[in-house]
């Protein structure tokens, strides 16, 4: 008759924990630094998409009637049918946004109609006109 011999399970050893965790720990400080700190960086990359977004429901606004709301009319003729001249000829019924989009500084993108054409822009993290790095204005037609 043949024995049968049941293998012991084995458990980590102290050292193989350790192993681990020093590796762990050396991926930690190689990812970490890359991920952390970008916050800056990443809420400018999100007001070049805002304003992306804002031109695109622009465009969207002008083949629906014809022309650009006007500066009075603003940002807030996309959300809500604006009133004053010019008149929407085919104002979408859902709009062309959701709601007016804030900058990552919490402040109102700006809009400014050109006669022919439009600017939208953001006054960057001090929330006033100039500035450098992330303080910079950042207008649509620079992206």
């Amino acid at each position: 008759m043949k024995y049968l011999t049941r293998q012991r399970s084995r458990g980590l050893t102290l050292i193989e924990i350790m192993v681990v965790v020093v590796i762990l720990g050396i991926l930690g400080a190689m990812i970490i630094p890359n991920v952390i700190g970008r916050d800056d960086q990443a809420r400018v990359v999100r007001a070049q998409n805002d304003l992306a977004s804002i031109a695109n429901a622009l465009s969207m606004y002008k083949l629906d009637n014809f022309n650009y709301p006007s500066t009075d009319q603003g940002i807030e003729a996309l959300v809500e049918e604006p009133a004053g001249f010019p008149e929407p000829a085919n104002w979408a019924p859902t709009g062309y946004l959701s709601k007016v989009p804030q900058d990552p500084w919490n402040n109102t993108y700006q809009y400014i109609h050109t006669g022919d054409g439009f600017e939208v822009f953001t006054l960057g993290s001090d929330g006033a006109e100039g500035g450098e790095g992330y303080a910079a204005d950042m207008y649509y037609s620079d992206l």
